[in-house]
C-alpha cells in the first residue's frame, strides 16, 4: 500500500499525525471530522480493524479493487474509511455494500470501464457534453477536483438523438474511473499530503423549472447517482447549488431536516450571485475557477469545446422539430470550414440539403439526402442513426448556410432531428 499503516491509537488520534487534534471529541465541534482518520471512537476503530482484516483474509482482487475505487494510490486508511463512513461503521452493512458494488461494477470492469468514450456513447464525447454540460475544471484549495454541472441545460431529446441510456451509463463509468480517477491520482502524486479522493461539485440551477424534471431526465440522474452512491461512496467533498430557484430552495429547507448534519453541512443552496461568488472563492482560488463562475480560468464552454476530437476547432448542435419542413441557419467564418451531420431516431425520416441563406441565391452546398432510422427494437436500446450531409468535402467559409429539412412524416407529426456542425480551421 502507498500510505503508512494506521494502528488503533493513530486512528483515534492518540498518536501519529493527528495527535493533539482532539480525537473523537473534535467531532462535537466539527461534524465534518466524523469518521475521519485520527477522529475515530474506540468502537469505530475496532470496526475499521475488522474490515481491514477481512479484506486481507479474503485476498480477492475483485473485492479489493472495488474498495480502492481509483487505485491503491489512495492509501489504505483513506479508502477503507470511505466505505466505513458510507455505512456508518456497521460492519455487516459495509461488507454487504462492497459485495453489491463488486457485482455492480463487474461488467464495466471487464470492459476496462469503457476507456474509449466515443465507443461507450456511440458519438463523440464533445457532442454528448454539448447536450448535457458537465465538466471538471480546476481544483479546490484542499486539492480536490472541481466539477461543474448545468442540469437545466440538459437536452433530453438531443441525448436520445445521439446515444442511449446504456451509452450514458457506460460513459459515466469512463468519466469516474478514467477522467476523475486520473485527476485524483495526479493530485496524489504531485501534491504532498493529498488524501481526499473526493470532488467539489458546483451545480448551476439557473433556468431550472419543475417541468424539466421529467421521467427521462430523472432516469439519467437516477442511474448515475446509483452508481456513485454504491461504487464511489463518500466522494462528495462539498456541493454548491448556485442560482437556486425558489421552488428548490423551499424543498431543500424541508429535506435538510431529515438528513444527518454531516451530509447537510456539505451542501450550500444559494440564490444570490454575491453569496455564490463569496462561497466559490472560499472553496477555490480565482485562477482555478472558470471565468463564467467568478474566476480567471478558462470558461466551462471553452473546456467543453476542448473535448472536441482531433483538429476540430469547436462543435455546435441544434435540435430540429420538423412538422412538414424546417431549417437551421449558421455562419461559416472566413478561414474556417465545416462538416454537417444529422442524427435521428425518426422512423419516418426526412430529406436534408444545405443551401445559401440568401433566397435569391441558387447555390447548393450539399445535395439532398435522406436520413431515416430503421428500428430494430421497440425500445430505445439501439444506437440512433447519423448521416453526413457533407461526405464529399467540407463547406469552406465565408458562407451563410441553411440546412433545409423536409419530413417524410408530413404535417401531422413532429419529427426530431439533431444537426451537428463540426468547425475546423481551413486546410492549407
Amino acid at each position: 500500500m502507498v500510505d503508512e499503516q494506521w494502528d488503533k491509537d493513530m486512528l483515534t488520534g492518540k498518536t501519529g499525525p493527528m495527535e493533539g487534534k482532539g480525537g473523537a471529541e473534535a467531532v462535537k465541534k466539527d461534524a465534518m471530522l466524523w469518521g475521519r482518520a485520527g477522529h475515530l471512537t474506540e468502537e469505530q476503530a475496532d470496526v475499521y480493524e475488522k474490515f481491514k482484516n477481512e479484506v486481507a483474509a479474503r485476498d480477492n482482487p475483485d473485492f479489493t479493487s472495488t474498495i480502492y475505487s481509483f487505485g491503491e494510490e489512495e492509501g489504505e486508511v483513506w479508502a477503507l474509511l470511505r466505505w466505513c463512513r458510507a455505512r456508518k461503521f456497521v460492519y455487516d452493512d459495509i461488507i454487504k455494500m462492497v459485495e453489491e458494488a463488486t457485482e455492480c461494477r463487474k461488467e464495466a470492469k471487464s470492459n476496462d470501464f469503457y476507456r474509449d468514450p466515443k465507443e461507450a456513447l456511440g458519438c463523440d464525447m464533445a457532442l454528448y457534453m454539448a447536450q448535457f454540460p458537465q465538466v471538471y475544471s480546476g481544483y479546490a484549495k484542499n486539492g480536490v477536483p472541481l466539477f461543474f454541472s448545468k442540469p437545466a441545460k440538459m437536452n433530453v431529446d438531443a441525448l436520445d438523438a445521439v446515444t442511449t441510456l446504456m451509452g450514458i451509463i457506460k460513459f459515466h463509468w469512463f468519466y469516474m474511473m478514467h477522467d476523475f480517477g486520473d485527476r485524483l491520482r495526479h493530485q496524489k502524486a504531485d501534491r504532498e499530503g493529498f488524501h481526499r479522493f473526493e470532488c467539489a461539485i458546483v451545480m448551476d440551477l439557473s433556468g431550472l423549472s419543475v417541468t424539466q424534471l421529467g421521467s427521462r431526465t430523472l432516469a439519467v440522474v437516477k442511474e448515475q447517482s446509483f452508481i456513485d452512491s454504491l461504487c464511489f461512496p463518500e466522494t462528495m467533498n462539498c456541493m454548491v447549488l448556485l442560482n437556486a430557484p425558489s421552488f428548490f430552495s423551499a424543498t431543500w429547507s424541508i429535506i435538510k431536516g431529515f438528513i444527518d448534519a454531516r451530509t447537510a453541512g456539505k451542501v450550500d443552496v444559494i440564490s444570490s450571485r454575491k453569496k455564490g461568488e463569496k462561497r466559490l472563492l472560499e472553496i477555490a482560488d480565482a485562477e482555478q475557477l472558470p471565468s463564467d463562475y467568478f474566476g480567471t480560468g478558462p470558461s466551462t464552454e471553452e473546456t467543453l469545446q476542448a473535448a472536441s476530437p482531433g483538429d476540430m476547432k469547436r462543435l455546435t448542435s441544434e435540435m430540429m422539430y420538423v412538422r412538414g419542413s424546417g431549417s437551421y441557419k449558421t455562419e461559416v467564418e472566413e478561414g474556417e470550414e465545416v462538416e454537417v451531420f444529422i442524427w435521428t431516431r425518426s422512423s419516418y425520416g426526412g430529406k436534408f440539403s444545405i443551401v445559401d441563406q440568401d433566397k435569391a441565391s441558387t447555390k447548393v452546398y450539399a445535395p439532398e439526402v435522406e436520413v431515416k432510422h430503421v428500428k430494430l427494437t421497440e425500445d430505445m436500446s439501439e444506437n440512433p442513426t447519423s448521416k453526413s450531409l457533407t461526405p464529399t468535402g467540407r463547406i469552406v467559409g465565408p458562407a451563410s448556410i441553411k440546412v433545409k429539412a423536409d419530413s417524410n412524416g408530413g404535417r401531422f407529426a413532429s419529427e426530431k432531428f439533431l444537426v451537428q456542425v463540426c468547425v475546423y480551421d481551413k486546410s492549407t
